[in-house]
């Protein structure tokens, strides 16, 4: 199922905070903001994968919602109502420069998470308070528990701002804006079961130790305790605010508890309703709403691949196989206001996020999973990397990778041009009697050598399909521009998706990455 963007994730699957970190009763304030905090407890990386180790060793104990009835009628709109004091935020005067507040329970995240702060080797708990809120006419103040606890937290863009550049909250997933301030698509943790026939399955970080330093002033640092019925973690991840975008350096450790059928490793999530390949179906005024409209692979062989999205009628998975890739992501590659025309959402301004392993992978999958949604409010696009290898209880896997939240991929090829659009229309030649069931496509290449080559007519793509033969392979460079446009027709035939690949040779190289596209044959 897509998961509704404005709940982030409904009925996830979750684990009991166990006490095995035990922090005791609230002692003191803070010495910034009005936060009360437990007493000190030693901490480190290795005590936390114990933790992680021991627990797989036991039972998984689904918890319970505190005041599951109260919780269950905080709707979206009901808690826009409800905000964090400023003063009482962590480190509100420093040491570092990111405050960071906290999330209430809702409807949709309503199982508690524990927070700690880093000083040192040593760690003290966040302890809840309800005056640490603004319950505005809610009338919740009094309603809620005095200890309900926190859903997650945020982390602000400075001592004075009312805007977040990254936050935690729901199951294992996090997010940070791009280079314009902008959330979009959203990572996790790791994902389990992910469309198959049984139902998916979403462990969650249920603790988490953040920390800041002076001497690093755009640095997060924070660890999570990962927990879910298959498998427990120890994560760490460090996050590095620039001007450019966030990047964070994950090193994770996974300890299974049952076998684990599909794996998927370093998870994105993301939104595609409709672009420019599928306009036709819109209902919307809008000409194209997403938070990403494609897929790239940059392979272990060193092929670059642009696979333009799909909001598909039925549930579609495809596999990329490779060895030892080089990186992967969904990116947002249109970047122009005129193409979307929302001042609200700003599409145009949503980061891209790129997945850099930092050691080898080996064989496996790039698995992207496209969901049917008829609405911009829920995520229905997933890519994440599926190893070959089964999975077992009783396995421990290290994982390390970096994520880049940047409006472009970073490693951008110098050696052959980007695919910049697609576009689907009916084909043939304009003037002539139209051929029924024929559909040309257009796909757009800029930079790489194109950028610098002259005007020529002697190109030709090369271009594959699983089911028609195509005709009319043409390539033409676009005056006042650096784009050089490929055009083919391809007789539709059947009702099965297609698969299509493309892309501009010279000699016996490739001017172009490799285009592949899924068409799903309908009227236009």
């Amino acid at each position: 199922m897509a998961t509704d963007r404005r709940t982030f994730l409904a009925g996830s699957m979750a684990t009991t905070i166990l006490a095995a970190l035990d922090v005791g009763p609230a002692l003191a304030r803070a010495p910034q903001g009005g936060l009360v905090l437990g007493r000190p407890e030693p901490f480190s990386f290795d005590r936390l994968l114990e933790l992680a180790r021991h627990l797989a060793g036991s039972a998984y104990n689904a918890p319970a919602s505190p005041a599951a009835s109260l919780v269950q009628s905080l709707d979206f709109d009901l808690v826009q109502k409800i905000s964090f004091k400023p003063q009482d935020a962590l480190w509100a005067s420093g040491p570092g420069h990111f405050p960071v507040r906290f999330f209430p329970l809702n409807r949709f995240d309503s199982l508690p998470v524990a927070v700690h702060v880093l000083d040192g080797a040593h760690a003290r708990q966040v302890a809840y308070r309800p005056d640490y809120f603004n319950f505005g006419d809610t009338g919740l103040a009094t309603k809620l528990p005095s200890n309900i606890g926190f859903s997650g937290f945020r982390v602000m863009d400075g001592p004075r701002s009312n805007t977040d550049w990254l936050a935690f909250q729901g199951a294992s997933y996090f997010r940070t804006a791009g280079a314009e301030n902008q959330y979009g698509l959203s990572a996790r943790g790791i994902a389990v079961d992910t469309a198959l026939s049984t139902k998916e399955e979403f462990p969650r970080f249920s603790q988490f130790w953040i920390g800041e330093q002076p001497d690093q002033p755009h640095v997060v640092l924070v660890y999570a305790l990962l927990e879910g019925p298959s498998l427990t973690g120890a994560y760490k991840i460090r996050s590095v605010y620039g001007p450019r975008g966030a990047i964070m350096e994950i090193e994770a450790q996974l300890f299974i508890r049952q076998d684990i059928r599909r794996l998927g490793i370093a998870p994105l999530t993301s939104m595609f309703w409709y672009g420019n390949t599928d306009y036709w179906k819109r209902t919307d005024w809008r000409p194209a709403v997403h938070d990403s409209d494609g897929l790239s692979l940059w392979t272990g062989s060193g092929e670059r691949i642009w696979r333009p999205l799909n909001n598909p009628s039925t549930l579609q998975v495809n596999s990329f196989e490779d060895i030892n890739p080089r990186g992967f992501g969904l990116l947002q590659r249109d970047r122009a206001f005129a193409n979307y025309e929302d001042d609200g959402a700003f599409y145009n301004r949503r980061p891209s996020v790129w997945v850099e392993p930092l050691e080898p992978w080996g064989p496996g999958v790039v698995q992207l999973v496209e969901i049917p949604t008829a609405d911009e409010i829920h995520d229905n696009i997933v890519a994440y990397w599926l190893p070959k290898r089964a999975i077992k209880a009783g396995n421990h896997m290290k994982l390390s990778y970096r994520l880049y939240w940047q409006n472009h991929q970073p490693f951008r090829s110098k050696n052959v041009a980007e695919v910049v659009a697609t576009r689907i229309g009916e084909g043939g030649i304009p003037g002539q009697p139209a051929q029924a069931n024929v559909r040309k496509f257009v796909i757009d290449f800029s930079g790489g050598p194109l950028s610098s080559m002259k005007r020529r007519y002697d190109l030709k793509p090369v271009v594959t399909s699983s089911r028609g033969t195509p005709t009319g392979l043409a390539v033409i460079p676009v005056r006042g521009t650096k784009i050089w446009r490929a055009f083919f027709d391809l007789p539709i035939e059947g009702k099965d998706p297609i698969n299509l690949r493309c892309y501009i040779p010279l000699g016996t190289g490739a001017l172009t990455e490799t285009w592949l596209y899924q068409y799903f044959p309908s009227p236009l």
